[in-house]
């Protein structure tokens, strides 16, 4: 028998308070597309450093709209983007804004993160279809602005943390990459890592896979525009299946949690490695507990795990869904299972947690 329904008392000024945030966060939504929008029009650009503009000046000099500019400032000015002289009616990008919004090889940088929300928005009425039958959505199945937004803003924190602290934090690695090593770098997308590490470590061989066919023709071009491509190939493979073995290290940046199967890829990476090999994971830096990720970078990854990990997982063989929110126990239980007998956690930053899996 079901038990009559108690009224529950709602306590009125915390009724407000949350409509006061969701308003906020309304207001935030809202704000991905105004940032993509104007770091693709060179509003911010046209700002940074011009000591401040009137809309139509601002206008002018980036060749835009007077009326939809002066209504983009307003936005940009409530919500603390930029700041707004009442006097002199003039807008301006403050200096941490323009390193945030400008300068595209600052690890603060930030247009990137915005275009991927911007794009898991647009394709999220398909996600939530598939919500309803727990069927995956691939990701190649995404809007361009998904692809292109996860590059440009994991690039940025790879130029910083890659070469100069996570390779350095591997046991030999750097010494080996050195002298002339082959490695593979697994879930490559358009290519940014490889071609870091082939920039940097002019005596070894780098060889990229991806499952997408349309990052990894991205990937060639980047390759020879970067002036790499004799000794960076790349291949479309899914990661249990890259071809190719004998490699004294093999990375995944930001994917092992996408894979469907990554048991399997892990057994794959540990028979392509030499016997004194190194896989290096890199990861969503995430706490083993639910609680540990109640904070603004893992509320940010848990948006992104619903729209794009998860469903893209769950669209290939097995689909264990990992989440980007797995948490090292998780990625070692894979690993583990994958054939390998050490894992430690060598390095971190504020958003990438570094694994160092040996055989």
């Amino acid at each position: 028998m079901s038990s009559p329904t108690q009224a529950v008392e709602v306590d009125g000024d915390k009724l407000m308070q949350f409509v006061f945030r969701a308003v906020e966060e309304v207001g935030a939504t809202l704000n991905s597309a105004l940032v993509v929008m104007g770091d693709k029009l060179g509003l911010y650009r046209a700002l940074a450093g011009s000591g401040g503009l009137t809309p139509a000046e601002l206008a002018e000099r980036s060749g835009t709209a007077e009326r939809y500019v002066r209504e983009w400032l307003n936005a940009q000015a409530a919500g603390g983007y930029v700041s707004y002289d009442p006097d002199s009616g003039r807008y301006t990008l403050p200096p941490e804004q323009t390193v945030a919004l400008t300068e595209p090889d600052s690890p603060a940088y930030l247009p990137g993160l915005f275009q991927t929300a911007l794009g898991s928005v647009i394709d999220s009425p398909k996600i939530a279809d598939k919500a309803r039958s727990g069927a995956g959505f691939g990701w190649h199945e995404h809007v361009h602005d998904v692809h292109e937004g996860c590059e440009r803003f994991f690039r940025p924190g790879y130029n910083a943390h890659l070469v100069q602290e996570w390779l350095p934090a591997l046991e030999g690695v750097v010494e080996k990459l050195d002298a002339g090593a082959l490695a593979a770098d697994v879930g490559c997308g358009h290519g940014a890592s490889t071609i870091l590490m082939a920039q940097s470590y002019p005596s070894s061989t780098f060889v990229g896979s991806d499952y997408h066919d349309g990052s990894i023709a991205t990937a060639r071009e980047r390759a020879e525009s970067a002036g790499v491509a004799d000794r960076v190939s790349f291949q479309v493979a899914p990661a249990s299946a890259y071809s190719g073995s004998g490699y004294d290290l093999v990375t995944m940046f930001d994917c092992l949690h996408d894979m469907g199967d990554p048991v399997s890829a892990a057994r794959h990476v540990r028979s392509t490695l030499k016997p004194d090999g190194t896989w290096m994971i890199v990861e969503p830096n995430a706490g083993d507990r639910v609680e540990d990720n109640f904070n603004p970078v893992g509320r940010t990854f848990y948006g992104f795990s619903t729209l794009l990990c998860t469903p893209a997982s769950l669209s290939q063989e097995v689909g264990l869904a990992l989440g980007a929110q797995a948490g090292e126990a998780r990625i070692r239980d894979v690993v583990e299972a994958g054939g390998f007998t050490r894992f430690r956690r060598a390095a971190e930053t504020p958003f990438n947690l570094v694994y160092e899996a040996r055989p």
